[in-house]
């Protein structure tokens, strides 16, 4: 049985300014085992996109336990989170947020700067690796500039994959594409999800998109249901 890799206990996130109190997550408890391949949907302003930055570490919770894998995430200090997001956790954006003056090689050996378990002379190694992966290897010296919508998500689905993440968090990854790129990539992540058993998180407004996870779950006023 696949162990449980991410723990929500009663987790709320209230974003706070002079006059108003916004209740962006509301008590949300949530369990997702290693491999699976979960998608979350909802309108805008629903909480998806809070809750996937509260998985991804990129912001804290208001109250309530994150607990990925065996670590207490709501214990730790910024340097510690910083550390655990590089070695545990990809990321895949709408905007792709590829670095336009550096080639796709470049932008994808970007995580493994930061990476510990990765020696300097295994990273060319490495950044081919996943460009073979997503079938860009031939574009390795291309800028942003000269590839399409389509082979800008695969490069950004191979930084992603560079330090070997636990976890894919892949936030509207086809809302920039048209329908023939659209399915590409979901095919290319539920490929990934299933030859690596790599968990993938999805959020996405497309319901069709989000048909593909095994599990699927909405979100509405910042409380997360079974879909």
């Amino acid at each position: 049985m696949s162990k449980t890799l991410i723990t929500l206990n009663n987790v709320s996130k209230i974003f706070r300014t002079d006059t108003i109190e916004t209740h962006a997550l509301d008590k949300i408890s949530l369990q997702i085992k290693a491999g699976e391949f979960v998608s979350i949907t909802g309108t805008s302003g629903s909480g998806k996109s809070t809750l996937l930055s509260l998985l991804g570490l990129l912001d804290n919770t208001s109250a309530g336990e994150y607990w990925l894998s065996d670590v207490a995430t709501h214990t730790l200090t910024r340097a510690q989170l910083s550390q655990i997001r590089n070695r545990y956790i990809g990321w895949i954006f709408q905007d792709f947020n590829l670095l336009p003056k550096l080639t796709v090689a470049e932008n994808v050996a970007l995580p493994l700067r930061y990476s510990k378990t990765i020696a300097k002379s295994e990273v060319v190694t490495k950044v081919n690796e996943v460009l073979n992966l997503v079938n860009m290897s031939h574009r390795k010296g291309h800028f942003p500039s000269q590839l399409s919508g389509g082979q800008k998500q695969r490069v950004a689905i191979a930084r992603g994959l560079v330090t070997d993440p636990a976890i894919i968090l892949a936030d509207e990854p086809t809302g920039n594409l048209d329908s023939q790129n659209s399915a590409t990539i979901l095919e290319l992540l539920l490929k990934l999800n299933e030859s690596s058993s790599c968990t993938v998180v999805l959020v996405t407004h497309d319901m069709q998109a989000a048909s593909i996870a095994k599990r699927q779950l909405k979100m509405a006023d910042g409380k997360l249901y079974e879909a």
